[in-house]
C-alpha cells in the first residue's frame, strides 16, 4: 500500500467519525417526554400500532372518558360506565411531535366509523383523541381537518376533554407481543389491516 492510498483512508475515516448523519442525529433519545392519550378500538391494536411509531417510547392499555372509578375490563365492555378502551402513549417530542402523532394514529383506524373499529363493536370500541392542552387540541383538530380532505368523507373521531385514565391489567398489557400467534390470528379474523387500506389506501398504517 503506497503512502498516497494510506493517507486518503485515513481522511476518508476520519471525515466519516467527525460527520454526524442528520438523520441519526433526530432519531437519538432526548430525554424528554410527553404525553397522548387516544382511543382507537381494540387497545391491543391500538398499543401495538403505538409501539411502531419511531419516538414513541411506551404505550399503556387502558380506559379513559368514563364514569366509574377504575374499571375493570368486564365492566367497560358489558357498557354503562361511558368508558372507551384507550392507550396512555409516552413519547419523545424531539423525535416526534403531537401532531405527527395523531397525524399516524388516525391511520391506524377508521375515523368514519362511529360504531366501533373493524369487527369489534360498541360504545367501548370508539375512537377518540383526549387532548390533554390546549395546544394539544389545537394539533389534533388541525390533524382530523387533515383527514376530512384525505378521506373526503366526514369524519366522526371527536378530539375530547382531559379524561382520567386507568390501565388495565397485566394480561392486557403487550399483548400483540406476548401471544403473538392468538393476536396475527385475531389481526386477521377481524381484516383489520384490509379494512385499512380500503380506507386510507397507501397511507394506511398498518406496520
Amino acid at each position: 500500500m503506497t503512502m498516497r492510498i494510506l493517507a486518503a483512508m485515513l481522511l476518508l475515516a476520519s471525515c466519516g467519525q467527525g460527520a454526524a448523519d442528520p438523520a441519526e442525529a433526530q432519531a437519538r433519545d432526548s430525554g424528554r417526554r410527553e404525553t397522548a392519550l387516544f382511543a382507537g378500538g381494540c387497545f391491543w391494536s391500538t398499543e401495538a400500532a403505538m409501539e411502531h411509531v419511531p419516538g414513541v417510547v411506551a404505550a399503556v392499555s387502558g380506559f379513559a372518558g368514563g364514569r366509574a372509578a377504575d374499571p375493570s375490563y368486564a365492566q367497560v365492555v358489558a357498557g354503562g360506565t361511558g368508558h372507551l378502551e384507550s392507550v396512555r402513549v409516552t413519547y419523545d417530542p424531539a423525535r416526534i411531535s403531537y401532531g405527527q402523532l395523531v397525524r399516524r394514529f388516525l391511520r391506524t383506524i377508521d375515523p368514519t366509523d362511529a360504531g366501533g373499529q373493524f369487527c369489534d363493536r360498541g360504545a367501548s370500541y370508539r375512537t377518540a383523541v383526549f387532548a390533554l392542552n390546549p395546544a394539544q387540541r389545537r394539533e389534533a383538530e388541525a390533524a382530523l381537518a387533515e383527514a376530512r380532505r384525505t378521506l373526503r368523507r366526514p369524519v366522526v373521531t371527536p378530539v375530547m376533554a382531559p379524561a382520567r385514565f386507568y390501565a388495565a391489567g397485566a394480561e392486557h398489557q403487550d399483548y400483540a407481543t406476548r401471544n403473538p400467534g392468538r393476536y396475527a390470528a385475531y389481526r386477521r379474523g377481524c381484516g383489520r389491516d384490509r379494512s385499512l387500506r380500503a380506507v386510507w389506501g397507501s397511507e394506511a398504517a398498518t406496520y
